[in-house]
């Protein structure tokens, strides 16, 4: 596959700015519990400046302090070269070929992974920055947006230890999202496995019966998506317990395999009731291209936040309309993830859903506190075309100095 790279599209003169600072912000809640299965309780923000006082700002999902260290650490050697060191004197309007540059001097420090999620912050507060420095939004610069409204869906929120309380939290969720107006919604379920929830250890059938529970809780005409986080170990046990969920009607099952056990996905995809999703912590096309053309997934979710930032993900979404699958972005993080994924999808025919949850349905004190995103829900279930300059989003500098730890 060709290293194509992804730059702004910006027709006539564009101003003349050089990077002079790269900025790393290691945020923590401190009401942050280590048990918890969400990233959401930290974050890692990157701040872009440049000799002209235009600067952006971006985020990746990983751990803060590695990203902070993969971008700060000096290079040896031409193989692992510094991405702070790189990024300085560069031209910020030159994206793709920045990202080339970063992808191909860090390789032997991470061709995937933490590398590549570290990046992915910086690709992102390119795209702030330059949509800053000519006035216009990010989708804008990606080629200009093809609809003017997109659908979110809520992520329920689970709570509690036991069987009732679990279920009655995720109900009690759903009930909240429908009340505000969502059209669709992905519950997690998950009971049991790697990373079940508070330790739990439901049976599969539990399983099913809350899943029974959400779907009498929101009718039969709200889309439902159910994650169950890496749930079971090969297909075949998977089949034994979602060949029942078919009268659910689930929009998709997400990542209820390893992500590597890419033949596995693929049998699973074969006989399951429902589509299956993966992708959330995919680094890079070519993780996906092995998704797509040996899982044989028909939904890909690429994370703006870990795939390489909006440019690599944009490739992702590309990719899978060549090959006929749907994307529904995934995201965990605050309005500045929130907001670049949401340009992407207006500017993705084939983007389906995108994930977003208001202040009022977050647990996590960062994503309520530290950046308001342009996006709004309208009565209608629908968010509509933003059209401030670059990402769109206030952070809200202030939390930053609260919660900031390194």
């Amino acid at each position: 596959m060709p290293l194509q790279t992804i730059s702004p599209a910006i027709v006539g003169p564009r101003p003349k700015l050089k990077i002079t600072e790269v900025e790393c912000h290691v945020l923590l809640a401190p009401d942050f519990n280590p048990g918890f299965t969400s990233s959401a309780q930290d974050s890692f923000i990157v701040v872009i400046r440049t000799d002209g006082g235009v600067w952006g700002v971006g985020e990746c999902d990983a751990n803060p302090w590695m990203a902070k260290a993969c971008i700060e650490a000096p290079g040896t050697h031409t193989m692992g070269l510094s991405i702070r060191d790189m990024l300085i004197g560069a031209d910020p309007f030159e994206i793709g070929a920045i990202w080339n540059k970063l992808y191909l001097g860090t390789a032997m420090n991470g061709r995937r992974g933490m590398v590549i999620h570290a990046i992915s912050a910086v690709e992102m507060a390119l795209w702030d920055l330059c949509g800053k420095a000519v006035g216009k939004p990010v989708h804008a610069l990606l080629g200009g947006a093809t609809r003017e409204t997109i659908t979110p869906y809520a992520s329920l929120q689970p709570a509690g230890h036991s069987f009732e309380q679990y279920c009655e939290a995720l109900c009690a969720s759903a009930e909240g999202a429908k009340n505000l107006g969502f059209k669709a919604m992905k519950t997690e379920i998950t009971m049991n496995g790697p990373y079940a929830h508070g330790g739990m250890r439901e049976s599969y059938d539990r399983h099913t019966e809350v899943l029974a529970s959400i779907r009498k809780t929101i009718g039969p005409d709200i889309t439902l998506m159910v994650d169950v986080q890496y749930l079971w170990e090969d297909a075949a046990t998977c089949l034994s317990v979602v060949k029942d969920w078919k009268e659910f009607n689930c929009y998709f099952l997400e990542t209820p395999l390893w992500s590597d056990n890419v033949h596995e996905i693929a049998k699973l995809v074969e006989s399951a009731p429902m589509p299956i999703a993966f992708g959330e912590w995919l680094a890079t096309r070519f993780e996906f291209e092995e998704l797509m053309d040996i899982g044989k997934v028909q939904v890909a979710q690429p994370d703006v936040g870990r795939v390489g930032g909006i440019g690599e993900a944009k490739i992702v979404c590309d990719m899978a309309k060549e090959r006929g699958r749907t994307i529904v972005p995934h995201c965990w993080k605050t309005g500045i993830s929130i907001s670049g994924t949401a340009h992407l999808a207006f500017v993705t025919n084939h983007c389906a859903f995108i994930e977003y949850l208001p202040p009022q349905l977050c647990h996590e004190r960062l994503r309520r506190e530290l950046a308001r995103e342009e996006l709004v829900l309208s009565p209608d279930g629908l968010i509509p075309l933003p059209t401030k300059p670059g990402l769109g989003v206030e952070v809200d500098w202030d939390v930053v100095k609260r919660y900031k730890v390194a």
